[in-house]
């Protein structure tokens, strides 16, 4: 059984990272050069939240708020459940599921020790099954 370790040990658990005073469109331009749904919120290297794109959308958009005066602590997603390295792939899809996210940070010791997507959770359980096929081919050729 796959675990968030296993995701963080192949993709890395290097985060793009804003403070809670950056505005929302240097949060968006940021997002955007490096080609990303979100930047985890930090200040004084403590995990604050996480803003993405459907923070925009829904608390800056649909608000009729202005990006370019709206800091990121303001909008950004704070409550998360938590995860940790020896959570399963299948419990972090549970826990995404159950509380409509897309994103969870895991925190090891206190300390963010990355960040996991619904793509990531995915992408290991299509691994998983490409090796599992693999494995009875193999087998069922001996």
């Amino acid at each position: 059984m796959r675990k968030v370790s296993d995701i963080l040990r192949r993709k890395g658990n290097w985060v793009t990272t804003v403070t809670p005073n950056t505005t929302v469109i240097e949060a968006l331009q940021i997002m955007s050069s490096q080609n990303i749904g979100s930047v985890v919120v930090e200040e004084n290297e403590e995990f604050m939240g996480i803003m993405t794109e459907r923070d925009y959308s829904r608390k800056v958009i649909l608000k009729g708020r202005h990006s370019s005066n709206t800091p990121v602590g303001e909008i950004m997603t704070k409550d998360f459940p938590p995860v940790q390295l020896t959570d399963t792939v299948e419990s972090c899809m549970q826990l995404m599921s159950d509380n409509h996210i897309r994103y969870l940070p895991v925190v090891e010791n206190h300390r963010l020790a990355g960040i996991i997507s619904i793509n990531d959770l995915v992408t290991e359980t299509i691994r998983t099954q490409q090796e599992t096929i693999s494995h009875l081919q193999n087998y069922i050729q001996s």
